[in-house]
Formats: C-alpha cells, structure tokens, sequence
C-alpha cells in the first residue's frame, strides 16, 4: 500500500505542478462558452489564475518532495472544492478529470489521516495555550 500512496502522491503532485504552470504559461486560454467563459475571462483578466496557480504549484511541489504533506492536502481541498463547484455548475464535461483528481486527493487523505487527527481534535501540538484549551478561570 505505501507504493500506491507514493504512486498517487507524486501523481497528483504532478498534476498541480503542471496546473500551477499552465496559470503562468497559457495567460489568454481559448474561450469558453456561456457562463464558464464569463467565469473564466474575469478569472484570467483579473490575474488571479496566476495566484491560484502559484499557490497549486506550491502545493504540488510540497507533494513531489514528500515534504508537509498535510499543509499541501489541506491548500488543494479548496481548489478542489472549487474546481468540483465550477464543473458541477457550469461546465460538466470537465467532471471526468475533476472527480477522479478529487478521488486520488480523497485517497491521500485517508492515508495520511493521523496527521489530521490534532486538526479535528481541536488539540494544540505547539505546548502553547493558542487559545485552543478551555478557560478554566471560570
């Protein structure tokens, strides 16, 4: 199983390091119709493909290097959502690389789910109060 958690993290490393440099290469993609054109023009005019795309690099990389994995998971859950939201609602042909992309990121998860496990405890693992512990003056 540690080979097949390997295979599709450096996997889906690899997708969002090509996505985050397609943001930086291809700065006038080809239109879309409808309302994902309008979508996609303000995303691109506006240049906040190109901070997606470098945050999805980051991320990517973060993947590729074995290196917080965690902190990568956690920063692709929104481009994911996101992405999942886009297709869903406005373009549907783009769900078959959308779903299986959110199915390898689900599979990386549960893999690394003990890593997750202070975030949903609520438990604070710096030694530091971080307002995270009950107020007991009370």
């Amino acid at each position: 199983m540690n080979v097949i958690t390997v295979i599709v993290r450096v996997l889906v490393g690899l997708i969002f390091v090509v996505a985050g440099v397609f943001a930086f290469v291809f700065t006038n993609p080809p239109p879309l119709p409808g309302m994902a054109g309008a979508f996609n023009d303000a995303f691109v005019h506006s240049h906040w493909s190109m901070f997606v795309g470098a945050a999805q690099f980051t991320a990517g990389v973060l993947l590729l290097a074995n290196r917080y994995v965690t902190i990568a998971l956690i920063i692709l859950a929104g481009f994911l959502y996101n992405s999942l939201a886009f297709h869903v609602t406005m373009m549907p042909v783009g769900l078959f690389f959308a779903i299986p992309v959110m199915v390898l990121w689900a599979f990386l998860c549960w893999r690394n789910r003990a890593s997750f496990a202070a975030l949903a405890a609520g438990v604070n693992v710096s030694g530091g109060s971080g307002g995270l512990s009950p107020d007991r003056s009370r």
